[in-house]
């Protein structure tokens, strides 16, 4: 299958169609990573996103690749930087080689960058990468514990990045060890002026409540 095969396919919307083929065809694999560096657009982002879904069903497939993505986070484009952190984030789960412990630090710098959107990611991703990198969960802890701090627009983007926090938290919970840290972190959301935000933390503690 060519790349004017998978324009075709992509033209049509079909990413779920075209990351199930592609999963048996190592080809259409090579033809969607030359695809990210498309002129056109809707091939671009229709190979990222359409590579991004093979990641998230069978990432042993692009894990060996894993170097293309980590180069996408000094990427100038947005998108194709978040669905890297997402592609990342997928491919701890199968990360033998620790590759993912190597570059911790490159991507969670991605936090500090000023874009809501781009620590947004990272944060979603974390809890899932929590339980792929047990030992490297102290760290993810501290990280998101920064939320507080890390530079946004504006306060309502911060209350937004610390509902995720809160989030990701839930995921893996019962394995952290510092329980009072990310507990009283919780607590002190119950007076974020967001109300979505508030009402994540006082679901928080409300079911840790009743797992005592």
């Amino acid at each position: 299958m060519n790349t004017n095969n998978v324009f075709d396919l992509l033209e049509n919307q079909k990413a779920e169609y075209v990351a199930e083929k592609a999963m048996d065809n190592p080809d259409l694999i090579k033809e969607l990573f030359k695809g990210i560096s498309s002129a056109n657009s809707r091939i671009r982002f229709g190979s990222a996103k359409t590579l991004r879904i093979i990641s998230e069903k069978n990432p042993r497939k692009l894990y060996p690749r894993m170097d293309f993505f980590v180069n996408l986070l000094d990427s100038k484009n947005t998108i194709l930087k978040w669905i890297a952190i997402d592609i990342i984030a997928n491919l701890t789960a199968v990360d033998t080689r620790n590759e993912f412990n190597r570059i911790f630090e490159e991507f969670y710098s991605c936090l500090y960058e000023g874009s809501l959107i781009t620590a947004g990611h990272v944060v979603d991703n974390s809890g899932k990468i929590a339980l792929a990198k047990p030992e490297l969960q102290s760290k993810i802890t501290e990280q998101l514990m920064k939320a507080e701090e890390v530079p946004v627009p504006t306060s309502e983007c911060r209350n937004i990045l610390i509902g995720k926090a809160i989030n990701a938290f839930n995921i893996y919970f019962n394995q952290i060890e510092d329980k009072d840290k990310v507990i009283s972190f919780v607590k002190r959301q119950l007076n974020n002026s967001r109300n979505a935000t508030k009402t994540k933390a006082e679901k928080f503690l409300m079911k840790l409540d009743m797992s005592q």
